[in-house]
């Protein structure tokens, strides 16, 4: 079985009173499953490898809107610039700068988000609130013309605190509201909360995510090659 057809009804269902947005995750699918779950009418994948969704993106329908969900190096934006759809992972205002150069070369306005990092675990992404603000309201962000932050990306602790996750994701949400209302420079047009995978995307709904994460509930559990 290419992906649970039931799986992705019921969370397609599930998301609509909440006007929200599925990502399908794809790392490690065949571009074969990915096709299966596009001819259901689906057309939002993420992918977290470059390389990967590079050779697949070739192979598959271009109206296919690619979100990059994976730790992205400076030196691999100018690889997806031309076909992605929003990067989600942006940890650094030194790749926010890469992107819109890369942005520039192509002549298009690629969409991002912003990752802040809300879990209470270590992990190597993500920016802190703080950090974030520094980006935001900083003159560097006046100069990036080929970029538009359109909200922000987090990942809860891994914990079957549901409290906890909560907590974490309320935080993303209020950070969100703050800047959607006190944020007015062109390049950011607060939008998008994406936030929730397979395992919390209920409590993420909840809380006022619009995009959830969603890959081994789909398309099974990972694996090692597409």
């Amino acid at each position: 079985m290419l992906f649970d057809k039931e799986k992705l009804e019921e969370v397609l269902t599930e998301l609509k009173p909440y006007e929200a947005q599925l990502v399908a995750v794809s790392k490690t699918k065949s571009a074969e499953a990915i096709r299966a779950v596009y001819d259901t009418g689906h057309k939002l994948f993420g992918e977290n490898y470059v390389q990967e969704l590079v050779e697949k993106q070739v192979l598959l329908p271009k109206d296919i809107q690619w979100h990059f969900i994976g730790h992205l190096q400076t030196n691999k934006v100018k690889f997806i610039a031309p076909f992605i759809s929003l990067i989600q992972s942006v940890d650094s205002i030194k790749l926010l700068t890469e992107i819109n150069k890369q942005g520039q070369k192509n002549n298009r306005v690629i969409d991002c988000l912003l990752q802040i990092y809300i879990a209470a675990e270590e992990t190597k992404f993500g920016l802190s609130f703080e950090e974030a603000d520094e980006i935001l309201y900083s003159d560097k962000l006046k100069d990036l013309t080929n970029i538009c932050i359109k909200g922000f990306m987090g990942m809860a602790t891994l914990t079957d605190d549901e409290n906890q996750i909560r907590k974490e994701f309320t935080s993303l949400k209020e950070f969100f509201e703050k800047v959607k209302s006190t944020c007015h420079l062109s390049a950011v047009d607060c939008q998008l909360l994406s936030m929730g995978m397979t395992s919390d995307y209920r409590i993420a709904l909840e809380e006022g995510g619009n995009l959830v994460r969603i890959g081994s509930a789909i398309f099974g559990e990972r694996e090692k090659s597409f």
